[in-house]
């Protein structure tokens, strides 16, 4: 029987779980649950993935069945390009260690099938944890995370030796949003506290008797804690609805826009009703035409952003990203060379604008920024013109 600190002994009714706390940069516990996989021969392999992170690792071409059409139309881009530049950020810190972040999980699911155990995924879906993160803080909060995120992303040159210890007991979410995470309890709550609970119910009610388990260790006294605790997975799994306010603000900023317009006709005249409405399509035009070309846009997709962002800015149900991104995708016709290649050139933000793939979901997210700043730009100009 393996003899190791990072190795816990745990029962729970008749089942018997060794749960293995892991560094995720570290070949010592890729090789430590080698080990601990073979001597065990466990009915199941648990291990810290939810499908999507498993599916990425799996299937190789993954990529080559997204829709992007469809990812476009479920409002889906901002997420998809999300999960990218984790996985850019994950080949980054790979490069500079010469090890695979995660490799001790792909080992785990690899010894697992080879001994002809239960593979189980005990993590929450990535998708539930950003929407809870995303959905539980208020508008000031998101606005420093995505800076957090941002910052996070292009500073990977400047990582030291004290940084590398940091990320030993953490994945890559963890480690991107750590910092804002000790400064917003929501964060380090959703992020940490909820996925030890998860985590805990899904290890103890896996499959088969005897159970190994891989996690990382940052979660390991996380899960001891909850471990004989009552635990509501449903609780655990619910996503919050959008918030009053941003439903309200959806709606009240297009009703306000188009009132401001109205009373400009009426109070000022027709010239200032006109050069109202004037600036309304100037800002938000010229922007959300911006948003496309930093993202490398076809030139007639650029064109589709500055026509179509003057009149979705006033409409909730769609917007000027989706346009422009739905534009591009038709004129760029991405190949399956563009899928095959999309885990090469996510390794390099320069990948990033290269790639047909994730430049398309560049146009959406930066011409919805454009436009979002258009109107915020726009409001002052209009109201302005009343003096």
């Amino acid at each position: 029987m393996t003899n190791n600190d990072n190795v816990h002994r745990l029962s729970f009714e008749d089942k018997e779980i060794t749960l293995i706390g892991t560094a995720h940069i570290s070949l010592e516990s890729a090789n430590l649950v080698e080990h601990v996989i073979e001597e065990e021969k466990p009915d199941t392999v648990s291990v810290e993935l939810c499908q999507s992170r498993y599916e990425s690792i799996i299937k190789k071409n993954k990529w080559q069945n997204t829709n992007l059409i469809k990812v476009i139309k479920q409002k889906k881009a901002f997420l998809l390009l999300s999960n990218l530049m984790l996985a850019y950020f994950q080949k980054k810190i790979g490069k500079q260690l010469g090890i695979k972040p995660g490799e001790e999980i792909m080992r785990a699911v690899q010894k697992a099938k080879e001994i002809g155990a239960t593979v189980y995924l005990a993590d929450r879906d990535i998708s539930i944890t950003l929407s809870r993160i995303w959905r539980l803080m208020g508008l000031w909060t998101k606005i420093k995370l995505l800076a957090q995120f941002i910052t996070s992303i292009f500073s990977m040159d400047e990582i030291n030796e004290e940084d590398i210890e940091n990320m030993k007991n953490k994945d890559i979410l963890e480690t991107l949003l750590s910092e804002i995470g000790e400064t917003y309890p929501v964060i380090r709550r959703t992020l940490i506290d909820e996925r030890d609970q998860y985590l805990a119910y899904k290890i103890r009610t896996a499959p088969g008797n005897k159970i190994v388990a891989i996690v990382g260790a940052g979660h390991v006294p996380g899960i001891k804690k909850h471990w004989g605790e009552h635990l509501d997975i449903d609780t655990l799994n619910y996503t919050p609805p959008k918030g009053k306010f941003f439903s309200i603000l959806k709606w009240g900023i297009p009703a306000i826009i188009i009132i401001i317009i109205i009373l400009g006709f009426f109070m000022a005249g027709a010239s200032a009703g006109t050069h109202m409405i004037k600036w309304w399509i100037l800002a938000n035009a010229v922007l959300s035409g911006l948003g496309a070309a930093i993202a490398l846009a076809h030139p007639i997709t650029i064109l589709s952003a500055v026509v179509a962002a003057p009149l979705t800015s006033l409409n909730p149900m769609i917007a000027a990203g989706w346009v422009s991104g739905l534009v591009e995708t038709i004129l760029g016709k991405p190949k399956v060379k563009d899928f095959e290649k999309l885990p090469e050139d996510i390794s390099s933000l320069k990948g990033f604008w290269k790639n047909k793939i994730t430049r398309i979901l560049l146009v959406v997210v930066f011409t919805n920024i454009g436009s979002s700043i258009g109107t915020f730009v726009a409001i002052p100009l209009m109201v302005k013109v009343f003096a």
